[in-house]
């Protein structure tokens, strides 16, 4: 079982808002996944269009697998730290304003293991 993974920490962005870029591209071939995230109207596709190609290097470089041969697994979006800052408000009050983040882990395996996976 092949599994190539690649993972983007600390993205600014709410993992609310990542995962719905991240449920569009999960189960589909590699080659399909990059021409979704091209055309998605969503800021988080661009971050993930580029993890996804850098996934699928490292599925050349490091084990010589083409993306033909590769399937998105899983894309895990996590809560990461949140930044927290203050807006001034009426009377020298501070309003709380909460910046999420995210972490996104991107994990492809090879076509052959979903199929065996498939008949059991």
């Amino acid at each position: 079982m092949e599994k190539i993974t690649a993972q983007l920490s600390g993205y600014r962005q709410s993992p609310r808002k990542v995962r719905l870029v991240a449920d569009a591209i999960k189960g589909k071939k590699a080659e399909d996944a990059l021409a979704a995230l091209a055309l998605l109207p969503k800021r988080a596709a661009d971050p993930m269009r580029k993890l996804l190609a850098s996934a699928l290097a490292n599925a050349l470089h490091n084990k010589k697998i083409t993306a033909r041969d590769l399937t998105v697994r899983s894309v895990m979006v996590d809560k990461s730290v949140t930044l927290k800052r203050r807006r001034p408000r009426a009377r020298g009050s501070a309003f709380p304003i909460h910046k999420h983040t995210s972490h996104i882990k991107l994990t492809l395996s090879t076509d052959a293991d979903l199929e065996l996976k498939n008949k059991d």
